[in-house]
């Protein structure tokens, strides 16, 4: 029950970190010009967006540890 509320919430909160990321590119782009320094802006971005990858691989990757407890998955006698 936990690990279902648990993957539900992240899933969420994910998404709406994915938007975030997608309205402040849209935001650059169009908005800002070149002389209050757009790529500035967009190398921000670029670290947000790598910093968002490592989240979500290092997310990803210690939930299948918890579930699987021992090499192979099975128990030695």
């Amino acid at each position: 029950m936990l690990g279902k509320l648990k993957k539900v919430f992240f899933g969420g909160i994910f998404c709406a970190l994915y938007v975030s990321f997608l309205a402040q590119f849209v935001y650059v782009l169009g908005w800002i010009s070149m002389d209050e320094g757009k790529l500035a802006f967009l190398a921000v971005l670029s670290l947000e967006w790598l910093v968002l990858i490592a989240a979500r691989y290092l997310s990803r990757r210690s939930g299948v540890a918890q579930q699987k407890p021992g090499f192979g998955g099975g128990r030695r006698r």
